[in-house]
């Protein structure tokens, strides 16, 4: 990916549940370092993230104890951070919409 859109959202989380952080990195990172031409290729790095309507996928992180909703480009190669929650928080939301 060329750009995520934005980390400090990342950040703010990890700084609130600082158990997430190194996952989060992690996946910054795995994301800025990938070449996905399409969400099959997501699936490729992340075979259980969830594919859904209008570029959106949902990332299990520090094994599902949160969930990251991100919307892609990739086209553009650009990756909108949509959503960071607990899986409480998850459950209490439309993440196809949101």
């Amino acid at each position: 990916m060329k750009r995520i859109f934005a980390k400090s959202t990342l950040r703010l989380f990890w700084q609130k549940y600082r158990d997430s952080e190194q996952y989060l990195k992690t996946w910054y990172e795995t994301t800025m370092n990938s070449n996905w031409e399409s969400p099959n290729d997501v699936k490729k790095t992340y075979a259980n993230a969830s594919i859904l309507k209008d570029g959106r996928i949902v990332f299990n992180i520090k094994g599902n104890s949160y969930r990251l909703i991100v919307k892609f480009n990739f086209e553009k190669k650009w990756a909108f951070i949509r959503f960071i929650g607990t899986h409480n928080q998850y459950d209490k939301i439309d993440a196809n919409y949101i």
